[in-house]
């Protein structure tokens, strides 16, 4: 097989897969435009016969869709800003930072990944019945201010910057944190941007703690507001992923900004210096 034959044949490869998948945002999309009997119809109907936009109307109608998403850009912005302020002074101090314990502390750290996080939902929500910021925007932002996977991957561009750096600025007389905020910082940038998508995409789609710690539509985030469209006995499914769509839509256009930078950050995460 020659080299035009292999390319071809790698490019078929890949569409296939990115068929599959674009699949349930394609479905989503169209069963959004569809009728309630058509949503719900065996065997399967892929294309609607009528276009129908008037489900976006509806639910836009029946849901405060504009302070759903106040709460979650709101959330979002607190989150991304909270965590990557809080991780990359962690991950800057276990990689340049020479103190007792650190390659335990660091380990031990990376063992909580290995833990669901749903086993630390009855801790949290105590903690915040405690402070009382249940049914509050900042009990969402609370738990969400540390990442041990924005640690490690931020580590991992801390220790990629040449140390030559770092000791002539010690030599001006830098403490550690001008070195952090001045000359290590700007450094890594793209991964700081993947974190920020990465933090933005959980923060955006998490609905269990929302509706936890949250009870008032006033105070919850379009997840957990959209949730809400699950009927007890009967669920409209076009009104749902019309729904969806309408969530789902910045999250697309951020990733379309900033994808140069994500896919370059994740591509390096396992250079280390």
């Amino acid at each position: 097989m020659n080299n035009k034959k292999f390319k071809f044949f790698i490019h078929i490869v890949l569409i296939f897969f990115t068929l599959i998948m674009l699949g349930p945002f394609i479905w989503m999309f169209l069963t959004s435009i569809k009728t309630y009997e058509e949503s719900i119809r065996i065997p399967l109907q892929f294309f609607p016969k009528d276009i129908r936009w008037v489900n976006y109307q509806i639910v836009y109608e029946k849901f405060p869709f504009l302070i759903l998403y106040f709460n979650t850009i709101i959330v979002s912005v607190a989150t991304i800003i909270g965590q990557l302020f809080i991780v990359s002074l962690s991950a800057y101090a276990f990689a340049r930072i020479k103190f007792p314990f650190k390659n335990i502390l660091f380990m031990g750290m990376l063992a909580l990944m290995m833990i669901p996080g749903q086993i630390f939902i009855i801790p949290r929500y105590q903690l915040m019945v405690g402070l009382k910021l249940t049914n509050t925007l900042t009990a969402l932002v609370l738990p969400s201010l540390f990442s041990v996977f924005g640690v490690f991957l931020l580590r991992q561009f801390f220790q990629s910057v040449p140390i030559e750096l770092e000791e002539s600025a010690k030599l001006d007389g830098c403490s550690h944190f001008r070195i952090y905020w001045q000359i290590m910082l700007p450094l890594v940038v793209p991964g700081m941007i993947a974190l920020g998508i990465l933090t933005m995409l959980n923060t955006w789609k998490d609905l269990m703690w929302p509706i936890i710690v949250n009870r008032t539509m006033s105070k919850m985030t379009l997840s957990a507001g959209l949730a809400m469209l699950i009927g007890q006995h009967t669920t409209y499914y076009e009104q749902v992923m019309a729904g969806a769509v309408i969530s789902v839509f910045p999250m697309i256009i951020v990733y379309l900004i900033f994808q140069k930078q994500f896919v370059e950050s994740i591509a390096k995460t396992g250079i280390k210096g």
